[in-house]
């Protein structure tokens, strides 16, 4: 055994520069020009009036317009939702006939676009003029308004969706733990309640969030049935002033900042519901290694 150990060499490695990729910065620089030159040309415009845009977006009009749209999208997607819950549970159910009516109701409400549905509902008066028990009826015209041929197109084609997205979340729940969770005695409510909702509910809130947004935007078509949403309102404004650029802007900016706001709102959301084995990137946090004694 040597009685001094022997010197350890430190060699100094020096640091690795990184390669510039030309190609890489000569597609950088031409997009940057590209939309320079863009910008530029949009700006000296001068058959659109760029001072107008501030003023109509506090307009009062353009304001009640983005107050419905925000109504009319909250209440289709609660409505989707709960709708979309009860199909998800007879599609999942051991009932035929449940299956089928479940089955049925998707096929049509995801099969037919949107906008022929908010035509039906508008024009449901030519095949039902009337409603009514006895000595009383009313008119269907006076009871299905602009706002609710809006909100049941909107409302029924999103349960469509909900109810896949749903289902989707409720099956991939290990089938174990429901047969673990019926061996303790629990019911298939219980079941359903205390085991499978509360894993299920991580798969269904992104894509629920999705919903939500595209909800937002689609409810523009109402505009097709004179709705007062927020298109609504800005094609009346520029029919008369015949800003039609100007007002278009306007709508677009409150769509983009309301997705926006909606955006952040989910992304938070998510990451609160995550597992807590996760990181922030998705990805599962290894610890370090137990060593070998």
């Amino acid at each position: 055994m040597a009685l001094f150990a022997q010197p350890i060499s430190m060699t100094i490695v020096p640091p690795v520069r990184k390669p510039i990729h030309w190609g890489q910065v000569a597609t950088g620089s031409i997009a940057l020009l590209v939309l320079a030159l863009m910008v530029l040309a949009v700006g000296r415009n001068q058959s659109v009036q760029w001072s107008e845009i501030p003023r109509y977006m506090i307009d009062p009009v353009i304001l009640g317009g983005v107050a419905l749209t925000l109504e009319l999208t909250a209440g289709a997607m609660v409505a989707g939702i709960v709708i979309g819950c009860l199909i998800a549970i007879m599609a999942t159910s051991q009932n035929i006939v449940l299956k089928a009516i479940a089955v049925a109701f998707v096929w049509w409400f995801r099969g037919v676009p949107l906008i022929v549905q908010i035509f039906f509902w508008f024009n449901i008066a030519l095949f039902v003029p009337e409603i009514g028990f006895g000595y009383w009826s009313v008119s269907v015209n006076d009871i299905v308004t602009p706002a609710l041929a809006g909100f049941l197109a909107l409302g029924l084609h999103e349960a469509a969706n909900m109810s896949e997205i749903i289902r989707s979340g409720l099956t991939a729940v290990d089938r174990g733990q429901r047969e673990a969770a019926s061996s303790l005695g629990l019911r298939p409510l219980q079941t359903l309640r205390t085991v499978v909702l509360p894993q299920a509910v991580r798969l269904i809130i992104p894509p629920t969030g999705n919903q939500a947004i595209g909800m937002l935007k689609a409810s523009a078509i109402v505009s097709v049935i004179g709705m007062q949403d927020l298109l609504t309102q800005a094609q009346a404004i520029y029919a008369r002033n015949f800003l039609v650029i100007e007002l278009l802007c306007v709508a677009s900016l409150w769509y983009l900042g309301i997705t926006t706001i909606a955006s952040i709102g989910q992304h938070y959301l998510e990451r609160k519901l995550a597992p807590k084995g996760r990181s922030n990137s998705g990805k599962l946090s290894m610890g370090t290694p137990a060593r070998r004694q």
